[in-house]
This record gives C-alpha cells, structure tokens and sequence, in this order.
C-alpha cells in the first residue's frame, strides 16, 4: 500500500515562496518589499505575512512612487499598509525630478525615471535585498532572471552572470554597496496568482475587477481616462465595462472590456487568454524588444 503526502500545485509555489521569505530574513540585514498595491504584490504580501505569522513583518514596505497612479490603488496600498501595521516608506519620483536627478521628458511615462528613484531609495535605507514581485511568465527578459538575482554597487543587472540556482539552493553572497533582488514569485503565473487569490481571499482593488469607466483607444490599447492623460483630437472617449489585467504609471496601463467581477469569473478569462498582461496592457513594455532587458540592466524592477 502507497502512502505519501504530496503537495497541490499552489500549495507547492506557496511553500517554495514561504522558503525564500524566511530564507531572506535569515541571511540578510536590512531586507525590504517592493509593494505598490498591485495584485502581484498583494499576493507577496500575503505570502509573506504567512511566512512569519503570527510574529509582524520583519521588513518595512517600500513604494517607487511615479506621482501618476490610479486613486483606487493609493488608497487600497495606504490601507493596507495601516491594517498590518507595516512600516510603508514612499519615494517619490517628483522628488527626484525636483532635485535634477530625473528629467521628465513630454510625452513619455515616468517609468524609467523610476530606476533612479529605486536605487536612491536602496541607499539610503541601505537595503541589501529588495522583494519584487516580477514573474517569469510576464516577460521574456523576467524570464531570464534567476529568484536570487545579484545587483552590483551601481544597481545594474548582468543577465550573463547570474548564479546557479541548483536545488532551490541561494546565493545571497554581496559585498556593501551591492544588494540582491529576491523574486519569491518567479514560478507563479497569471493564472496561478488569480487561483491563490480566490483561494486565500487577497484583497486588491476595486479596479481589477469589472466596473464601468471611459476609456479611449490609443495604440491598440483601451486606456483610462484620467488627470494625468490628455486626450487626443482624434481620440473618441466612451464609456464601457472594463478591468485591468495589471496596475502601474496610470499614464500607459490600458484596460480590458470585460464582465469579469469575482476572483472565480476573472481566473474563467485568464485560462484561455494568449496574451500575458504586460504584452496586453503595458505600453510601456513596448519600446523595443529588448526594451525589460534594457531598463532591468540599468537597475529597474
């Protein structure tokens, strides 16, 4: 007679994520949790107050703040932050322009001013692994990066020196100056995190599920109308039921049509979508195509 105890598949990712949680804050000094209110990092968070439950978190917050986001997920962030009683540090991109370190060009999202804004948050906290909720399936340069991925005393990313990562063994090793990048969500996808969601009960915003919005068209892309994005003469604003599949710069994240409302109804659209979210819905994803690659080199998410 076979007997054993095997894991469910969300089971399995939530425990190799636990792992790196408690992995991290056993090795490191001054860790730290990209949150920005998004879903991915709605599902980190959850996963790693999980890891330490019933003890708080052993790390602060931080939010790389475009000064561009959607209302809904300020609020859904600050709220968050107050329930479990989390330090939540926000830097400010505008601070950063104010002070000429960043220049904001017309036209373009403030996205890549971000990696400034990043890594002067890193050093001044001094932060010697930074939490991001990046996924391999989102991207084809995401794809490349290893959970622990070493940043140099600059931030930059080599993609051709990254370390071994042989049974689910870390590399942490870094000198001062240098921090690594942990990825405790790097096997999950899309429809993996809308599973979890809706098994554990993540709270996100309200936008990521269907409600009526105007939205005009503009490269191919519905994108939301809002204070930080000028319509064009030729752009034709209407209303409809939409949802966004992820949140970032409210300046060049589009929506989807949509009547998705539940985690259940949203999981039924993700299963047979052939786009990821990023490709579908980021603009900013679309510079080049090594664009991700290009930004991660010089110390992006």
């Amino acid at each position: 007679m076979r007997t054993g105890y095997e894991l469910s598949h969300l089971a399995a990712l939530e425990a190799e994520s636990v792992h790196i949680f408690r992995e991290v804050a056993a090795t490191f000094e001054r860790p730290v949790l990209l949150f920005s209110g998004g879903k991915d990092s709605a599902v980190m968070l959850e996963l790693a107050c999980r890891a330490f439950w019933p003890a708080p978190l052993p790390f602060p917050l931080l939010h790389v703040d475009t000064g561009h986001n959607f209302d809904e997920v300020i609020e859904f962030r600050d709220r968050t932050a107050a329930r479990l009683g989390a330090r939540l540090l926000v830097a400010r991109v505008q601070d950063d322009i104010d002070a000429g370190r960043a220049t904001e060009r017309p036209g373009e999202t403030r996205n890549r001013l971000q990696t400034t804004t990043l890594l002067r948050a890193i050093g001044e906290g001094r932060f010697d692994a930074v939490f991001g909720g990046a996924r391999r399936d989102e991207e084809k340069a995401r794809a490349k990066e290893r959970v622990f991925s070493f940043r140099d005393e600059y931030g930059a990313w080599e993609p051709r020196a990254q370390r071994p990562e042989i049974w689910n063994l870390y590399n942490g090793r870094h000198r001062a100056g240098e921090h690594i990048r942990v990825f405790p969500l790097s096997n999950w996808t899309e429809l993996d995190i809308w599973e979890y969601i809706d098994r554990a009960g993540v709270e996100l915003p309200a936008l990521y599920y269907a409600h009526r919005r105007p939205v005009f068209e503009r490269d191919g892309m519905l994108l939301a109308v809002n204070r930080f994005l000028a319509t064009r003469a030729d752009e034709t604003v209407r209303e409809t039921t939409v949802r966004f599949r992820t949140v970032g710069d409210a300046t060049c994240t589009g929506c989807v049509e949509s009547g998705a409302a539940t985690p259940a109804e949203v999981i039924a659209e993700t299963a047979v979508t052939r786009l990821t979210e990023r490709g579908a819905t980021r603009a900013d994803d679309r510079i080049s195509d090594s664009g991700m690659e290009d930004r991660k080199r010089e110390g992006y998410f």
